[in-house]
């Protein structure tokens, strides 16, 4: 009896021993060089249009991997049958939905059941309504979007009509003036006068604080640090001559600025460009936009060669002839949606990223309303992260600074030491919310589990609500922060032992696309949740 307890506890031991040691997919990242690279200025930030991984994803499915909660039960995704066991006969969810949001934040949801479920997560649809509330209100949304798409045609027109006066205004300058036979762009005329007065005052803005900050540099404030280790910025034009299934992603931009910076060198906390800039940069991002959605909907997937068309037509998407169709498709939705969005929320208007969080809604979202309205959703929280004064960048940064310090001050001492304590190293991972470090199939896990919790917030439902849940971490609006921590945490021995500058742990957190197991992830982030949430 005694060697059979002793042989129980040996055995234990090792799975302590295996829980502690990253997997060696893990440890393996490769080694990712500023070259592959190439850099865009863009309000006031730096942006890299980044390549999908090569490297084929691991699985999504949580299999042998371990964690510290690896010892309770495991649970699955929600189910169709369960789904539609949570409603009462008037369609309400039973509970106030609070074993719907138990089930998601354990187990996520089955991809069947995504386009129905997300509305609610996104709060779309309240929790407490029934289905005939839920049928007024999408009716309701949907002629609020047609307006808005009705908004964006009425620009097309317009611009059309005045390219044309100026088409034949410049035929005639032609004739008279050019003897050497240059032909003038008409259309390129016309965009340059109808945005000369807003894009002369952020162009002088942006040249402004970056010779400020290059005067900063010289007097050895750290501000402008990250500016001046960048070795290359190259315009929107040279980013569209990248490969058809890169997409433009934050990754290294300018170092956040403290509160007094902001105060100084700009008034203007939300985007000053005009219209037709966003238009612009919405179609450059939707015909760069990847096909890792492909596999995922296959309904979507297979559109016909007419319908694709008819919808780029109706957005005037252009040059899109090297894309499949399907590809075609996607990327007219993208511009339909985003355009709408951008007059809907016209203080922020369209920023680089944006496309990467709508991607993931429109391939699981068929119907362009809803999408629209979810979309809507995801940047009530995520709107911050593309303000000009960085102020939601800044806070998040300090979080996942104080989660790592309250969790590891080995760790975080060095970081200081590299003066890298601000973490700004993950920024590409808190503006764009994890997307370009996981695969598609778990970014969609990562986000519902993350919805869940700000659903709960949002209806109410407090820690004691959730009983003895299995995780028994409270529901928090930053579960984000608590992966971003977990995902550097896991790197903590490598950090430690082989990094010397911000740069070379920056290099290793953007070249972990593909190699990071979502659930562990979560597991550790539930970890954090529970030993530092009340203390952050």
């Amino acid at each position: 009896m005694l060697a059979s307890q002793q042989k129980h506890h040996v055995l234990r031991a090792l799975r302590r021993s295996h829980t502690s040691s990253p997997s060696s997919s893990n440890s393996s990242s490769p080694t990712s060089s500023s070259s592959s690279s190439s850099w865009i200025h863009l309000r006031s930030v730096l942006l890299v249009v980044a390549s999908s991984s090569s490297s084929s994803p691991i699985s999504t499915t949580r299999g042998h991997l371990q964690s510290p909660w690896s010892k309770r039960r495991r649970k699955h995704a929600l189910q169709p049958k369960q789904w539609k066991a949570l409603f009462d006969e008037d369609g309400r969810l039973c509970d106030g939905g609070v074993k719907f949001l138990k089930k998601v934040r354990s187990g996520g949801i089955h991809p069947s059941l995504r386009a129905e479920v997300w509305p609610f997560l996104l709060g779309v649809y309240d929790l407490k309504s029934s289905k005939e509330e839920r049928d007024a209100v999408k009716t309701k949304n949907k002629k609020e979007y047609e307006n808005l798409r009705k908004q964006c045609q009425q620009t097309y027109i317009r611009r059309d009509n005045s390219t044309n006066d100026i088409s034949d205004s410049n035929n005639d300058d032609v004739s008279n003036n050019n003897d050497s036979g240059e032909v003038v762009d008409a259309d390129s005329q016309q965009v340059k006068e109808e945005i000369s007065d807003t894009t002369t005052t952020t162009t002088t803005n942006n040249n402004n604080n970056i010779n400020n900050n290059k005067e900063d540099s010289k007097d050895g404030d750290d501000v402008s640090e990250v500016t001046t280790k960048t070795d290359t910025c190259s315009s929107d034009s040279d980013s569209s001559e990248e490969t058809d299934n890169m997409e433009p992603s934050p990754a290294t931009p300018q170092k956040p600025k403290t509160t007094e910076e902001v105060k100084s060198k700009t008034s203007l906390p939300y985007r000053s460009e005009s219209f037709a800039t966003w238009q612009r940069i919405i179609r450059l991002d939707a015909i760069r936009a990847n096909d890792e959605w492909i596999v995922y909907s296959p309904s979507q997937a297979s559109v016909s060669v007419t319908k694709a068309q008819e919808l780029a037509k109706s957005v005037v998407l252009k040059d899109y002839t090297h894309l499949e169709t399907c590809r075609v498709f996607h990327a007219a939705r993208l511009v339909s949606i985003l355009e709408a969005y951008a007059l809907y929320d016209s203080e922020i208007g369209y920023c680089q990223g944006m496309s990467d969080l709508l991607s993931p809604i429109i391939s699981v979202v068929e119907d362009d309303s809803e999408a629209f309205w979810c979309f809507v959703g995801l940047m009530k929280k995520a709107r911050h992260n593309f303000r000009l004064d960085e102020v939601g960048i800044r806070r998040q940064l300090n979080i996942v600074s104080k989660i790592i310090k309250g969790k590891d001050s080995h760790l975080y001492r060095h970081l200081e030491e590299l003066q890298a304590e601000d973490c700004f190293f993950v920024y590409r991972m808190v503006v764009v919310l994890f997307r370009r470090e996981l695969n598609f199939e778990q970014t969609l896990c990562l986000w519902e589990v993350m919805w869940a919790d700000q659903t709960a917030i949002r209806a109410g439902i407090t820690k004691s609500g959730w009983g003895r849940m299995r995780l028994r971490a409270p529901p928090t609006d930053d579960l984000l922060l608590y992966a971003i921590a977990a995902c550097v945490l896991q790197k903590r021995k490598m950090i430690i032992e082989k990094y010397s500058s911000m740069d070379e742990i920056l290099r290793e957190c953007n070249s972990m696309a593909g190699h990071l197991d979502v659930w562990k992830l979560l597991d550790d982030a539930h970890d954090l949740v529970v030993t530092l949430h009340d203390k952050i």
